[in-house]
């Protein structure tokens, strides 16, 4: 197989790149961005989810959440990380893949870049973030990067297991509006298990030391794995979480996060994910030893 690439109309956006291997295929749009607005299977269902009205729209000068995959920089602080992405972008083609390079035209000036680039014949993409100060003075933050998925389907997120004895082994951090009685979340031993529900707008949020580096999504019929690198001796944003995941009533975001630094003039700061698209995987119910045989297949 060979990975092609072309020029298509998405989702009201007519600018837009589709990139293919036969398996899978992704689409950005270079109307606006930089985003990733469609990830799936060739010709089924897009396991990202798309804000239906923000869909095609551009060029405004409010923030919107248009949906996909998009990169930001934590610690999360209004106006800083909601710099606008309402604009063109640059992109280049590379091998099996392209790269979208937003240039920064506000204050936070920082330069966004994303990579992605697809595996000729497997369902794996491999996305490199990448966050470049152009201002004058040094910023401290985390790279960020946020997939916010299709509606319906049910999140994995393993817990640290390791044997500190006396000692505390994890933390589990909360937004002001995560209530523990959500009926959407359900801590279990090993697993946290997270139902999205497309009929309950309240959000909620977690977020974990994710020391596998890893988080699972269930839905369509098909199993999405989310991976990237947690470094034991590194320190992250918001209580220490590597991991953060958000749900509302269209979407559940998926968030890895890349250790804080004090990024100086015209340095650089690089987060890598993979991701993995299984066909033919079963939804599982929220019984643990359940979901433990089925991602033994998957996750090693």
């Amino acid at each position: 197989m060979s990975v092609t690439i072309k020029k298509v109309s998405f989702s009201g956006w007519n600018n837009c790149i589709e990139v293919s291997n036969g398996v899978v295929d992704f689409i950005a749009t270079t109307e606006i961005g930089p985003r990733i607005m469609r990830f799936g299977f060739v010709g089924q269902e897009n396991e990202f989810s798309i804000n239906e009205e923000d869909a095609g729209k551009k060029g405004e000068d409010i923030w919107r959440n248009y949906g996909g995959h998009r990169l930001w920089h934590s610690p999360e602080a209004m106006p800083r990380t909601y710099t606008l992405d309402n604009f063109p972008i640059k992109y280049e083609e590379i091998e099996n893949g392209i790269k979208l390079i937003q240039e920064p035209k506000d204050y936070a000036y920082i330069q966004k870049e994303i990579e992605i680039t697809l595996e000729p014949d497997k369902p794996i993409v491999n996305v490199k973030h990448t966050l470049t100060n152009k201002g004058a003075w040094a910023v401290e933050l985390s790279p960020w990067a946020i997939s916010i998925m299709a509606t319906g389907g049910l999140q994995v997120v393993e817990q640290p297991m390791k044997d500190t004895g006396l000692l505390p082994n994890r933390a589990l951090v909360l937004w002001p509006y995560s209530h523990m009685k959500d009926h959407r979340i359900h801590f279990g031993d090993k697993y946290i298990i997270f139902e999205q529900d497309p009929n309950k707008k309240e959000p909620f949020k977690f977020g974990i030391q994710n020391e596998k580096g890893w988080a699972a999504y269930f839905n369509h019929g098909h199993l999405f794995i989310k991976k990237f690198k947690h470094d034991e001796n590194a320190v992250y944003p918001d209580y220490n979480a590597s991991y953060e995941t958000y749900t509302t009533d269209w979407m559940m975001e998926m968030e890895s996060l890349g250790p804080m630094v004090k990024l100086e003039p015209g340095a650089s700061t690089v987060h890598l994910e993979d991701w993995i698209l299984y066909d033919n995987v079963k939804r599982p119910s929220i019984d643990e030893k359940e979901i433990e045989e089925l991602l033994s297949k998957y996750v090693k």
